[in-house]
């Protein structure tokens, strides 16, 4: 016997779970422009992380800043999908 899926929800397979937004382009930027100061941790929501990145940029006088520029391009070159799942939902802190 074959059932058939209602029609109004046949694009939306689960509408009772709400999709998270995917920060990808958001933290890519920011890492790029102000990483310096872990801003891009914040929006992930790695507070422990940004106040690691705050801490090593004065202590180095800016030079730890290169960790976060690559970073941003990381984030900017990995797809959605794979972006979400590693920073996002498996919450992958560095690298």
């Amino acid at each position: 016997m074959e059932t058939t899926r209602p029609t109004e929800d046949w694009n939306n397979p689960n509408p009772n779970v709400p999709k998270e937004e995917n920060k990808k382009i958001l933290a890519g930027v920011l890492a790029l422009l102000l990483g310096s100061i872990g801003v891009h941790k914040f929006i992930l929501g790695y507070t422990k992380e940004g106040i690691i990145q705050i801490i090593l940029s004065v202590v180095t006088c800016g030079i730890a800043g290169i960790v976060p520029f690559i970073e941003g391009i990381i984030y900017l070159t990995k797809s959605d999908e794979e972006f979400y799942n590693t920073y996002q939902l498996n919450k992958r802190a560095w690298f």
